[in-house]
């Protein structure tokens, strides 16, 4: 009896001690997946290759999750149609993806958010999430979404500053804009009133598709602007390169929000830093993936915005650029 009463002690024993190195290793090979969903300048296309995806995988790997280890990352990206969002955020949800990161455009998280009520969204510069509905609020999202959103529309009137400090001359600023596209960011009326008290006359210029740039460039030198303000919309991302040397050669200086315009071409950008942007977005995805809730997890606004001035554009286009501005430029093209 006495032997069998210790046996049976020892077998408990041994089933008590297992039983946490068996959860500690089924946790330890379990593989988070998490969906990427972006538009326009579509980074992580492929992983690791600039400055937002390092940012991005390095915030993963701080908070305990690697890549080809204990993650599995799908990416899927669009260039040119909004149309094409459903069906790719419909496939993430097949998948059966942890979390869905939607990355640069209010369209991307509102795909996602119409797909699935249940799989954790975190947004990442996603214009204006409040006025958009994506989230309750800052502070208490609710819901499946939280993330990162950026006050486009409070930025415009900073970023036109920036523009009239460059080229005092400045005088008709032709704005390009999508109607067609999802709302977010700057409207034209935010631009027009942040532009009036600079003495400057707005010129909203409409560009619906990509065959439309042609004609709104040709609307631009018709109308004389000698000014250029991009608005956020993926058509533009993608005609970067072709908008900065559409500028040039119009001897027109041009601002937009991300650093990829300034290297495109284009005379300066004034916006959120990228990789802190993306480096704090990993920290979202961690906290969920261990076990937090969007709901609970406040919205945050960027910390950090930056200044790209492209030199040599600025040479190209005879402007002197004030010492005041260069002083104040994060980053400068040479």
């Amino acid at each position: 009896m006495r032997r069998s009463t210790a046996a049976l002690i020892v077998t408990l024993l041994l089933a008590m001690l297992s039983a946490p190195l068996a959860a500690y290793a089924q946790q330890a090979g379990k593989v988070a997946r998490i969906g990427i969903l972006c538009v326009g300048i579509c980074p992580l296309l492929p992983l690791d290759v600039g400055p937002n995806d390092t940012a991005f995988m390095q915030g993963l790997r701080e908070v305990g999750y690697i890549d080809g280890q204990n993650l599995a990352v799908d990416v899927r990206g669009i260039g040119s149609s909004y149309d094409q969002l459903p069906a790719l955020v419909a496939g993430l949800v097949q998948r059966k993806v942890d979390v869905i990161v939607a990355l640069g455009s209010p369209a991307s998280a509102q795909a996602a958010k119409n797909a699935t009520s249940t799989i954790p969204i975190v947004m990442v510069g996603v214009a204006d999430a409040v006025e958009l509905r994506l989230v309750a609020s800052l502070a208490r999202p609710g819901g499946n979404i939280t993330g990162l959103t950026v006050p486009f529309a409070q930025l415009a009137t900073k970023q036109l500053e920036l523009l009239k400090e460059a080229d005092p001359r400045l005088s008709r600023v032709a704005v390009l804009w999508n109607p067609a596209a999802p709302p977010g960011g700057p409207g034209v009326k935010q631009i027009e009133v942040a532009a009036r008290s600079l003495g400057v006359q707005v010129q909203p210029v409409e560009v619906r598709g990509l065959g439309d740039f042609e004609g709104a460039f040709s609307a631009i030198t018709q109308r004389r602007a000698n000014g250029l303000f991009v608005t956020e919309d993926l058509i533009f991302s993608v005609r970067r390169g072709e908008i900065g040397l559409f500028a040039l050669k119009s001897r027109m200086p041009t601002i937009s929000s991300f650093r990829e315009f300034a290297q495109a071409g284009g005379l300066m950008t004034y916006g959120p830093n990228g990789p802190d942007l993306f480096r704090r977005a990993a920290t979202f995805v961690g906290k969920i993936l261990n076990g937090a809730k969007p709901a609970d997890l406040p919205v945050e606004e960027p910390v950090r915005y930056e200044l790209v001035i492209n030199l040599t554009t600025a040479k190209a286009l005879g402007l002197t650029l004030p010492q005041s501005l260069l002083l104040r430029a994060d980053h400068v093209i040479e």
